[in-house]
Order: C-alpha cells, then structure tokens, then sequence
C-alpha cells in the first residue's frame, strides 16, 4: 500500500540542490544582459531641479540613460496603489523615476543602462543632479507634530484615519472597578533577505513577448504590471521566479521601480538587461515595517477580566503607501490575540514620513499588536498581584465558543471570526514545556548564585490563508510521473515538498513520481502570492481539488478499460487495481495514453502490451463531458480567512553589570491545524523565532534628523548571528482542525515571529522589576532603563483607580 505522507516528517525534496549548491538566482541568469544601475536621491525630501548627463556619456560601455522625461503613457504615471481602501484618502504612490520631487533616501531619480555593472555605476556617478533641500519629516513624533509636510496635499501628514468599535469601551472603562493606561512604542525594522531584489528581461521581438525573472513573491502581480504599464496584452508577458534567497514581505511590492524599467529598456535596447540589488540600496530603497506608538486605556475587574479596551496608536507608512492600510488594520485587529473584551475600540492614523516605505514583513503588524495585548495583560496581572497564567485564563476565548465573532472587519474585508482554536489547552501545553511552576525555585537559585533571570510569556492569533485565490493544475504523463503547477511563489518554505505530499496522498502515487513548479505564469497564469501565511491553505487546497478532479476521471477511464465499477478501484504506487483483485490493473501512464487521442495513436504499442483488453485502439476512450488529456485545474477561493494561534514563553538572563540579555530558554506551543509536514512547519516556527529576536534585542533602523539611515550596512545594522539564538528552541503542538478549507489547515508561516517581543518583553521585565514598554531593548536601553528606575521613574504606565 501506498503510505500516507500527509503528516510525515519527510525531508525537504529541494534541499539537495540548493544544498548542493545547485540553486538557481536571478543574478546567475542573463550572463549575456546588460546591466542597469540606478541613481538615487541622497535626501530624504528635496526637489529636483536638473538632471546634467553630461558628464556619464563619455563612459566606455555606457548604452543608455533614462530620467522621468524619457518615461511615455502608463510609465509616467505613479506606480499602482494595489491594495486601496475607503479610508486611505490621501494614498501616495512613487514614479518610476522621480518626477519633481524626491521624498526618501534612496528613491530611483535616473537609471543607467551599460554592458556591464562596472561602467553602469561610473555612470552613475559622473550624473549631476541639482536639489533644492527641504525640511524632512522623520519618525512618528515629527509625523504628529505635522511642522512640516512630506506632501504639500496631504494635511497633517495624515495618509489615513480609521476606527472599529465593539461595544462602548469608553462606557466599559469608565465605570470598571480598576483602570490602567499604557503607552508603548516598537521601533522600525526591515527584513533584509539574503539575495536582495533582482530583475532580468528579454524582449523577443519576432515573438513581440516579453520575458522576464524576478525575485519576488508574486510573479503574477509582477506579470500584471509590467503589462499595464509597457502597453502590452497579459498573454505577451511571461514572468518566471528562479530560486529567491528569501523575501519575508519586502518582496510582496509589485512593481518595483526597477520591475518596470528593466523591461522598459529591454524593449527599447532589443537586448536582456538585467538589475541586481545590492545591499546598502536594499536597506535605502527596499522596504520596511514595525513603526507604531499605542497608547492604551483598559479597565478591568478584580479578577483581572477586561471589561473595556480602548487603544490609538500612529503607524509610520513611510513616503508612500503602495500597500494600502493592511499593516495597521492587521495590528488593530490582530491586537485582540485569544482574548475577549468586555467591550473594544481602536483608532489609527497612518502617517507619512520621509522615509523607505513601508510594507508587511513577516507579522505584518501583528508582532505590534501582541505587544500592545500581552504588555496590557501582564500590567493587570501586576497590578492586581496576580499570576500572569491566571489572568490569561480568566480573559481567554473558550474552545465551546468557537467560531467566535469579534464584531470586527479583518484585512480580507470579512467579519473577523475566529474559525477554529483551544486557547486553554494551548497554554497548559506551554506551562508544562517550559515549567512555568517550577520557575521561582529555579529563580531562587539564580539568585544565590548572583545571577538574575525572568520569565514571560505571549499569546498570539494569526488570521492565515487570506483570499481571494489560488489555483492548482495537476497531470498525469503517459510516463506516470506527475506534474503539478501553482502560482504563487517559493522563497525557501518547502513548497516542492509539501504540495507533492499533498498530491501524493490524494492519486495514491509515490512522492517520487510528483513534480511541483511554483512562480512561473507560464505553467500556471493566475495566482495571488506567497504572504499571509497563505500558501498551504491556498494553494495545497487548489492542488488538493485539482489533485482529486485527476483521481475521478483517472478511475472513470480505468473502470472502463477494466470493464469494473468504479467504487471497487483504489489507487496504489501508481496503480489503478480492483480491490481484492491486484492483478487485474492499470499503471496511471497507461491511463494517461487512454485520456488522449493523439497520445494513444502514438503509445499504441503500450497499451496493447497492457494486460487487459483495450478495445479498438483508433477509437480511443475518451468519456463524454470530459476533455483529452488525464489533468485537473481548480481554485481555492475561501469564504474568510482561518486563524492559526501559538503561544511562546521564554526564560532570559539579563548581567547585573553589562545588561546583556541572554536567552536561556523558548519554547513554543502552536496550532495550524493538521499538519502537513511538522519538519517544514517547525523550520518555519526556527525562522521566525530568530527573525522575532533579532527585532525584539537588536535590530532598528536608526534615521538622524535629515532622513538619513545611519546603519545601512551589514557592519552597521545589528543582527543576531547563531550564538544570539537559543541552541534549542522547544516545540509542541496542537491540531485544531479548521472547518473552512479541504485540508483543514491553518497557515504557519509567520508563527515564530509574532509573539516573540511581547514574550522577551515580558521576560526582561520579570527579571528586572519595572515596566518594559518599547522594544527592540538593547544593553544601553536595558542600563538607562535602570538608571531611571533608580530615580524613580516607573516608565509610561499610570493607574486611574477611583
């Protein structure tokens, strides 16, 4: 029998290739390309007064130069707003090429195309561009005091206002026997993948279609707006996604400017021209996240229930705003985690400042709100003198109240119902994993050893699988290998090893025999991306339906080959055989010459040598209703997005002397539903656990003034490197299964990374004794933290007792 892999800790399929050394980037490709460079603004907000080339057209190897006059129809439009909402009134979005203005470091102001990187960046550098400096606005407090505008139209600096309500939270607050207010702050961060972002294009001018590969998580988004913006028809345009060194977001934004421009001059050249990143104009020109102040008023009741929240908070989207409000409507929502709320309102405005946009990475605003939810249950629990767990629990949403409605509209535009989910049991899992009870005689220890330690915890819940599509083909070769195609894309998740679990398990083949492509509009046209913890829920469905559509017709034309009913065939290795009865079967090749005409003249040679009677081979057995060919499409289309959830708890050090922050434990207890494969899914939650503590103890994006990034560099921008990284990180799970797709999964791809400041936070807290209120918290925070509690300074948190 064929075993079951859905489940199976199978290793990855790709890995001995890239491993290997094998893999395939975008800038391994093009070795025939010209190359294109590009210059970039070195003020974070100035006009553009004039642009002399001059200087770069004696440059040896120079083909050709472009600033925004050189931009005709579509391309001199600003870049598409893709994501829009009633309330983003005053959405910006960039130019190809600046028009008149510059509003961060780092905006693309002209691009050079030359024969190799070499001369394109001499050229760069010999062009002259004339500023006239204005005031630049930079961080959230600049943003707020609004003294200066990033854009002259928009009042205030105020991209968007929005709020949701449920129930009268100031009501609630008002009269609850105990109240508290907080304000806490986490800090701007970027995800900084490995392989930065890379573009190459071809132009087939007898075929009049353009070819490109660009590392990116969404080859169709990508395919789609080169084909709005050069004037050409969808079906001219082929997008393919190589291997990607990583994306974590930052490679969700279609187009880049160079996305655009690179086909531009490809057409324009009639020769490939290709645009490799490199690091300090990712950390200048990419993108990124986390930004946010939230001030807090809770009240709540002796046992520490929360009977009204109300929460504002200001969210940086940077210059412009490409991908709408989805960050700060995710933090606002998002914030709840497993708890209910006697009664909830929230309020944002997204501001602009001068500075890198800003787009989802990995959390996409949910790493804030945990924060701002998990810093406001420990405050009660202090406050009240209670036990962290014990406040959790008397807050918690309760399994038997599952799908449970927040009165909410989420991202997607769908109520915000938690689909699926046993909050309680989850924590028991935690507690016993990380021995919460048996933590203070561990602390009793520390202490008499001189040492100080804390613990802390944080509960998150992730709205996963978000719409609106995704599409899977699977098909079967006469060869009896299997083909499967999926649009999104594939950064390193696992893809090729659990779609082909997937597919394996619904045709009863070996995972062997199943090849999976992701990324390439060729193979399949129509997709959405890989964001949102959405492959698995998206794609796997499609597959998983398409994958059965091939089942069903595969046992129709065998049961008539075979002359037998279709109930009594199974499928096992590959095999279509009666039940009972091994030796009167079919191979699923076989089964593919019978599905079509042209295949079946050719094998006929096949068929006959089979060991069943086939009939008349010129008059092949195609069914009625059904096309040629043993293959399957389908689409995923979700009524609403299911909600994954976790809870970590981890246990720090912090040096009496230094204030080094030390990990000594982390444990994670999460639930995606069934899952697939638990290697891929604990890979995922390893990820994110080291991308949460770099953000949480070391990594920010430190602008002065004028806009500029200080630390744009590797040797600046403070990462954590393996030894920063707990050795173990312990892992448990629960399967909750969600009612709301075929698979009943839940996405895990941002699992590791959401809670992971809120729990450090708490933790550092724990050990040292006053309030922790903004993060990331390095040694030099951590000591000036000390130095204020020593003079009384308890930090940003009051009570309002009556």
């Amino acid at each position: 029998m064929t075993t079951r892999l859905f489940g199976e800790p199978i290793r990855r399929v790709e890995d001995e290739r890239l491993l290997r050394g094998d893999g395939q980037y975008v800038d391994d490709l093009g070795s025939d390309a010209l190359h294109l460079a590009v210059v970039r603004s070195p003020h974070a907000h100035a006009r553009i007064v004039d642009i002399d080339v001059d200087a770069a057209l004696d440059v040896d190897g120079l083909v050709a130069i472009y600033t925004y006059d050189d931009l005709t129809g579509p391309l001199a439009e600003p870049l598409p707003l893709l994501i829009p909402h009633p309330n983003l009134t005053q959405g910006r979005t960039q130019y190809a090429l600046a028009k008149d203005e510059v509003n961060h470091v780092g905006e693309a102001v002209a691009m050079v195309v030359a024969t190799d990187r070499y001369a394109a960046e001499d050229a760069v550098d010999r062009i002259d561009v004339t500023y006239e400096p204005l005031p630049a606005v930079v961080g959230l407090d600049a943003a707020r005091r609004a003294e200066h505008l990033v854009h002259d139209d928009v009042p205030g600096n105020v991209a968007a206002r929005m709020g949701q309500s449920n129930g009268d939270a100031a009501s609630a607050i008002a009269s609850a026997p105990h109240r508290l207010s907080l304000d806490l702050q986490i800090e701007r961060s970027a995800s900084t993948p490995l392989e930065g972002r890379g573009v190459l294009a071809r132009w087939d001018t007898e075929a009049h279609r353009m070819r490109v590969w660009s590392s990116t998580q969404t080859s169709t988004g990508v395919r789609a707006a080169i084909a709005a913006k050069l004037g050409l028809d969808l079906g001219q345009v082929d997008v393919m996604t190589p291997d990607v060194g990583g994306g974590f977001g930052v490679k969700i934004v279609h187009p880049w400017p160079e996305e655009v421009m690179v086909p531009f001059a490809a057409r324009a050249l009639g020769r490939p021209v290709k645009f490799t990143e490199d690091r300090r104009e990712h950390f200048v020109s990419a993108a990124h996240e986390r930004a946010q102040q939230h001030h807090v008023e809770v009240g709540f009741d002796d046992d520490g229930r929360i009977l009204g929240l109300a929460v504002r908070f200001w969210h940086d989207n940077g210059a412009y705003t490409p991908y709408g409000l989805i960050v700060p409507i995710i933090s606002s929502t998002q914030l709840l985690g497993p708890y209910k709320p006697g009664a909830y309102t929230v309020e944002f405005e997204s501001l602009y400042t001068n500075t890198v946009i800003v787009t989802p990475y990995r959390g996409a605003g949910r790493p804030q709100g945990a924060f701002v939810m998990e810093r406001t249950v420990d405050a009660i629990a202090r406050y009240l003198g209670k036990d962290r767990i014990e406040v959790r629990e008397t807050n918690f949403i309760q399994p038997q109240e599952m799908p449970y409605d927040h009165g909410l509209v989420f991202q997607d535009g769908k109520p915000l119902i938690y689909d699926s989910g046993d909050f309680p049991a989850t924590l028991d899992k935690l507690k016993k994993l990380v021995g919460w009870e048996e933590f203070e005689s561990f602390r009793a220890q520390a202490r008499a050893e001189g040492r100080r330690v804390g613990i802390g915890l944080g509960c998150y819940v992730e709205g996963t699988g978000v719409g609106p599509y995704e599409g899977g083909h699977v098909q079967i070769e006469t060869s009896g290998k299997v083909k499967v195609a999926t649009g999104l894309t594939s950064q390193g998740q696992g893809h090729q090893t659990v779609f082909a679990q997937v597919v394996a398990d619904e045709l009863g083949v070996p995972i062997e025999d199943v090849e999976v492509v992701t990324g390439d509009t060729r193979r399949f046209p129509y997709a959405v991306g890989t964001f949102a913890s959405r492959a698995a829920v998206m794609s796997g469905s499609a597959i998983a339906l398409a994958a059965r559509k091939v089942r069903a017709k595969a046992l129709h034309i065998a049961a008539d080959a075979l002359e037998v009913d279709e109930a009594d065939l199974e499928i096992v290795d590959g095999v279509v055989q009666v039940r009972g009865a091994s030796k009167n079967q079919i191979a699923l090749g076989t089964v593919a010459v019978l599905s079509n005409p042209l295949r079946y003249a050719f094998d006929r040679a096949s068929v006959a040598a089979t060991q069943f009677a086939v009939g008349d081979p010129t008059q092949p057995p195609v069914p009625e209703g059904q096309e040629p060919g043993l293959e399957g499409r389908d689409y995923y289309s979700p009524n609403q997005s299911t909600f994954a959830n976790g809870m970590h708890a981890v246990v720090v050090e912090t040096d009496p002397d230094t204030a080094e922050i030390s990990i000594l434990r982390y444990c994670v207890v999460h639930d995606c539903g069934p899952m697939i494969n638990p290697r891929v899914v604990e890979g995922q939650i390893h990820g994110g656990v080291a991308q949460g503590v770099g953000g949480a103890l070391y990594e920010r994006m430190a602008y002065d003034e004028h806009g500029q990034l200080v630390n744009a560099s590797f040797m600046d921008f403070l990462m954590p490197y393996v030894t920063e990284i707990p050795d173990t990180i312990e892992i448990d799970h629960l399967e909750t299964p969600t009612p709301l797709n075929p698979l009943g999964i839940k996405g895990a791809g941002e699992a590791g990374v959401i809670p992971t400041a809120a729990a450090l936070a708490a933790a550092i807290e724990d050990a040292e004794g006053f309030p922790i209120t903004r993060m990331p918290i390095s040694p030099s925070d951590l000591f000036e933290l000390r130095r204020l509690h020593a003079q009384g300074d308890a930090g940003s948190e009051r009570s309002d007792d009556r």
